[in-house]
C-alpha cells in the first residue's frame, strides 16, 4: 500500500518553475486632510498621466483649483513627466481629498527622491494639516452659532 503510494507521486509530472515578473519599482504612501485619505503610487514612467478612483484627473477634479492644488508637489520639484500617478481617495469632499492628494504625492516624492525633501518640507506639503470640522455643541445651531437672543 505504501509503495503503491511513492510510485503515484514519483509518476506525478513535476511544474516547471515560474516565471518571475520583472521588478516594477513604485512608491506609495498615505496622505490625509480632513476627513479624506488618499492612498498614491508613483511609478517612473515618460507619460505622466495622473489617475484618481480610475478616471482621469480631469474627470475627476472638475475645478482648475483643485487640480492645482492636487498637483502642487509634481510641478514644485518638476516632475509632472517623470511619474504616472494612480490613486485611491476616500471620504470627505473633493477639496479635502485634493489635499490629501498632494500630501499623498509629496510623502511619496520623498520616498523616490530624497532630495527633493528639503523643498517639499519648505513648501508645507508634508505636513498634514490637522484642521478638522468642530463638533456641534448642545443649544447652539451649529458649532458657535447661537439662536437669535430676543428681549420681549
Amino acid at each position: 500500500m505504501a509503495e503503491a503510494k511513492a510510485t503515484k507521486k514519483a509518476a506525478a509530472p513535476k511544474k516547471a518553475p515560474a516565471k518571475k515578473a520583472k521588478a516594477v519599482v513604485e512608491f506609495s504612501a498615505t496622505g490625509r486632510r480632513k476627513q479624506s485619505i488618499a492612498r498614491v503610487r508613483l511609478t517612473p514612467s515618460t507619460k505622466g498621466s495622473v489617475t484618481i478612483n480610475g478616471k482621469h484627473i480631469d474627470e475627476y477634479l472638475a475645478l482648475g483649483t483643485l487640480k492645482l492644488v492636487a498637483m502642487q508637489a509634481l510641478e514644485l520639484v518638476g516632475a509632472t513627466e517623470k511619474y504616472d500617478v494612480v490613486v485611491n481617495v476616500h471620504g470627505g469632499g473633493l477639496t479635502g481629498q485634493a489635499g490629501a492628494i498632494r500630501h499623498g504625492i509629496a510623502r511619496a516624492l520623498v520616498k523616490a527622491d530624497e532630495t527633493y525633501k528639503a523643498e517639499l518640507k519648505k513648501a508645507g506639503f508634508l505636513t498634514r494639516d490637522q484642521r478638522s470640522k468642530e463638533r456641534k455643541k448642545y443649544g447652539l445651531k451649529k458649532a458657535r452659532k447661537a439662536p437669535q437672543f430676543r428681549k420681549r
